[in-house]
């Protein structure tokens, strides 16, 4: 018996993975999250109920990983990709504002189906901390930080920026938190996520200038 190619393992490990949290999101929106069961998405996906838990640790978890799936990948290439002379701190803001908010009609779907359970919310607000390891290598890069302590400094303060953004964004309508019920998203989210991350921006100079000294004359 030929033994798959590691490369091979792991697309298969990912083909799993995105058919759990398609037929979880599936079935969520058909049938209401409370009434998804992980048996229901291990079946709906083809795998076995064991499988199921070696990927996800909850319905919630494989629910919102249908809309938050490779979002930290995306951020920390943006940043990646924004030109060397960028200013770091513009470069990060804009790189989170951009994977946020740039909704399709599938993700504006389940952030719907999100806002109407606490513990989606909680689940989506968790996937925040994801944020900091792929974040921590780019801005070590950006700055030369070889220890990557002060990179991974900035990237936990980034992640922690935006879940505070975004609680402050999903604040609940009334008393509907205690019920359970539908939270009424607060203000414009580009912009609750700018002020969260505009307080780190003298952080993220400070660490440029070590990197790259003012001239003096």
């Amino acid at each position: 018996m030929t033994t798959p190619s590691p490369g091979l393992r792991e697309r298969k490990k990912q083909a799993t993975r995105e058919a759990l949290r398609e037929a979880a999101l599936r079935l969520a929106v058909e049938r209401g999250a409370d009434q998804v069961r992980v048996e229901d998405i291990a079946e709906a996906a083809g795998v076995s109920p064991r499988t199921y838990n070696n990927y996800f640790a909850s319905r919630e978890q494989a629910i919102v990983s249908a809309v938050t799936a490779d979002r930290e990948a995306r951020i920390a290439a943006a940043v990646a990709a924004r030109p060397a002379g960028a200013r770091l701190a513009d470069a990060v803001t804009e790189a989170v504002v951009e994977q946020y908010t740039n909704a399709g009609e599938r993700e504006q779907e389940a952030l719907l189906l999100i806002t109407t359970r606490t513990a989606l919310r909680d689940a989506f607000l968790d996937t925040t901390a994801s944020i900091g390891p792929p974040l921590t290598t780019v801005i070590a890069e950006r700055i030369g930080d070889a220890g990557a302590h002060t990179a991974r400094v900035l990237a936990a303060s980034v992640a922690a920026a935006i879940r505070i953004a975004l609680e402050g964004w999903l604040r609940p309508a009334g008393s509907a938190e205690a019920a359970g019920g539908l939270v009424v998203p607060s203000g414009s989210l580009p912009d609750q996520l700018r002020a969260a991350l505009a307080p780190l921006a003298p952080a993220f100079d400070a660490a440029e200038r070590r990197t790259h000294p003012i001239k003096r004359g």
